[in-house]
């Protein structure tokens, strides 16, 4: 048997754990050939592609990123992008393929399972926002470095009283600014789900400041201000249809400065998140995902997700893992406001 697997979407820490353990398995359990394609959907699109042997995954298990590339190509927003696959796969003698990806590129896996071609998803997203599993890879790793950065910050913003606004990645669900924010001691917490007053931000930063201490405020890059618009770097947008962010952090320190007289700044952590080392929770939850997506291909059990339930690995189908995000529900959002001010 010949399968094919590849990393789409934005990078995170435990790509190359999964990819190690679907190689490993793959050849030394079942005896397959396992090809890996390039560039997220761009390398069966184009037949990029290159054999993946055991000295191939040698050393990546503590490696970020991935060895085969990513990209957020969209084979359906491409003439004769889906065509192209089939012949590649055919050309290949590829029998399925292993999409590695978050919710754009398990949408596509779920398309191309519809139109007959055999793929099992492997959740990843550093956003935590896929609802069919408990967790994925990569998050914790994100929350590890933003935690680590705030703590970092707040021993300068106390030597200098200073309001330290630290932007975190998020565009629609606040998990890594909630789990960060909490373990970090941040004063205020900002997310997706909630729109925020920057009267009530204001208050709480002012609060501290009497108190003589600096307030730090994690803000995710998707938050919104009451009866604003997505705060954009640009208008650029990718093959899915999402706008970049960027400038919630700066902006919201900017008006803390000018709102309370106090000095302010922003830190914008972008890509430091998705990049080096996973976490071994991480590199543990990568490893048994890609064991068990191997599972699902031998089984010919086409059109799932593997996914954590608990501590269990199980399967669901592709269309209930992008059904919905996964948001931060009010009652967890609660629980940090206690600590708020």
């Amino acid at each position: 048997m010949r399968v094919g697997v590849l990393t789409g979407g934005g990078d995170c820490p435990g790509l190359n754990a999964v990819i190690r353990a679907v190689v490993r398995k793959g050849i030394e359990v079942n005896n397959w050939e396992v090809v890996g394609f390039r560039n997220g959907w761009k390398g069966p699109m184009t037949g990029d592609s290159r054999p993946l042997g055991l000295d191939d995954v040698e050393e990546i298990l503590t490696r970020g990123g991935t060895i085969l590339g990513s990209s957020r190509t969209n084979p359906y927003k491409e003439d004769g992008g889906v065509d192209q696959i089939r012949a590649t796969l055919a050309e290949q003698k590829i029998d399925a393929l292993i999409a590695i990806g978050g919710e754009d590129t398990l949408g596509v896996a779920k398309r191309l399972t519809d139109d007959g071609i055999g793929v099992v998803g492997v959740p990843k997203t550093i956003d935590n926002d896929l609802g069919a599993t408990d967790y994925t890879f990569g998050f914790d790793t994100a929350v590890h470095i933003a935690t680590e950065s705030i703590d970092r910050l707040r021993t300068t913003a106390e030597s200098h009283h200073r309001a330290l606004v630290v932007e975190v990645m998020g565009r629609h669900a606040g998990w890594i600014a909630l789990h960060s924010g909490l373990a970090g001691g941040a004063n205020v917490i900002l997310v997706p789900e909630r729109p925020f007053s920057v009267d009530q931000v204001v208050d709480w930063v002012e609060s501290r400041f009497e108190r003589m201490y600096a307030p730090i405020i994690v803000v995710a890059e998707g938050a919104l201000p009451e009866g604003g618009a997505e705060l954009l770097q640009s208008g650029e947008k990718d093959a899915f249809g999402h706008v970049r962010l960027g400038g919630i952090g700066t902006w919201l320190a900017d008006e803390i400065a000018a709102r309370t007289g106090k000095e302010s700044r922003a830190v914008v952590l972008g890509h430091t998140q998705r990049g080096g080392t996973p976490t071994a929770y991480d590199r543990v939850l990568a490893t048994r995902f890609g064991l068990n997506a191997v599972d699902a291909v031998t089984d010919g059990d086409f059109g799932v997700m593997v996914a954590l339930r608990g501590t269990d690995i199980v399967r669901v189908k592709l269309a209930e893992a992008t059904a919905e995000l996964k948001t931060v529900p009010p009652e967890r959002y609660a629980e940090a406001q206690v600590f708020f001010g």
